[in-house]
């Protein structure tokens, strides 16, 4: 019986991943130094291509793909190295930026945060490495393709491609390997501003609203109880530990969400017309008897088929 096509196959880049003169114990390895050296290069690439006019424009967020072993290297024996690769990065692109400020050109940014996501993908040999770079985090519509930019092991030379955004479903996203570090305006970097999440908390969920009255406006929550509410747009009741979500499409309420510290885990009940996690519907119970199913981290959350929940949990 035939085996079901991989990624790379579907895509056509299956051969570029093929290295029949490498042996299982001359695998390459990933130095943090390779990391750090291949984001700056994504940035000034990034530079290249989307400056315009006397305009410098870059990308703000940074998803850096590695083969799964490769990743649970990092996390195995230089556990916290994502931190400080970021720093250091971050820092190198302020640098940048003050020179170009320098020769008079305008440095402004398209969003307030920098984002970095370290993530792995099974099609990823060991010591391939790939990037994907997104101008404003977040926001990209997902009818729009995304760059993609691969450093096969087989060959060391970058090739860079469009390809739809559906494709990061296929993405193992860590909330360990999630930074977010706030854009300084002085273009001087602060250390302090390195976190895994913007705020602490349990957890931080987001959602873009499809309602003509907010204009895809984003609405963020933090989860700072064990057990949250997220209602629609009846809701009256001004607590919180109650997600309100503006909008007539959410239920009131739609979903009850609680963090059990025994298991370190999250939990969701619906008790909206149809709820969706991670493309699995999830039954609708009653609010006086919820059923609970786990709550995976960095989860997307359907509401009816139009509102979309972002879950991402601190570390």
């Amino acid at each position: 019986m035939k085996g079901k096509p991989t990624f790379w196959q579907r895509i056509g880049l299956h051969d570029w991943f093929l290295n029949r003169t490498v042996s299982a114990t001359q695998q390459p390895t990933i130095t943090p130094d390779n990391v750090y050296h291949y984001i700056l290069d994504k940035f000034n690439e990034s530079i290249g291509q989307l400056s315009f006019a006397n305009r410098v424009v870059f990308y703000h967020e940074y998803i850096i793909c590695f083969n799964p072993d490769d990743y649970q290297d990092f996390m195995d024996a230089k556990k916290g190295i994502f931190g400080l690769i970021v720093h250091e990065s971050v820092k190198q692109f302020y640098q940048l930026l003050r020179q170009h400020r320098t020769q008079g050109k305008t440095v402004e940014p398209s969003s307030r945060k920098w984002v970095f996501r370290f993530v792995s993908h099974p099609d990823y040999a060991r010591g391939d490495i790939g990037f994907i770079g997104r101008l404003l985090p977040g926001s990209t519509p997902k009818e729009e393709n995304l760059r993609v930019t691969f450093i096969p092991r087989q060959t060391g030379i970058a090739e860079t491609l469009d390809i739809n955004q559906n494709i990061l479903q296929g993405f193992n996203f860590y909330s360990e390997g999630y930074y977010e570090v706030p854009y300084a305006e002085e273009l001087h970097y602060d250390e302090k501003q390195l976190s895994n999440s913007v705020q602490a908390g349990l957890a931080r969920l987001e959602t873009i609203l499809p309602d003509k009255a907010y204009s895809g406006k984003k609405i963020e929550f933090l989860m700072n109880s064990e057990d949250i509410v997220v209602s629609g747009q009846e809701e009256t009741r001004d607590s919180p530990d109650i997600f309100r979500i503006p909008s007539d499409w959410v239920n009131t309420p739609h979903l009850r969400i609680r963090y059990s510290k025994a298991d370190n885990t999250f939990y969701l009940a619906s008790f909206g017309e149809k709820t969706l996690v991670n493309e699995k519907e999830v039954t609708r119970s009653d609010v006086n008897a919820p059923s609970w199913v786990e709550l995976p981290i960095n989860s997307r959350i359907m509401l009816n088929g139009i509102v979309g929940i972002n879950i991402f949990k601190p570390v």
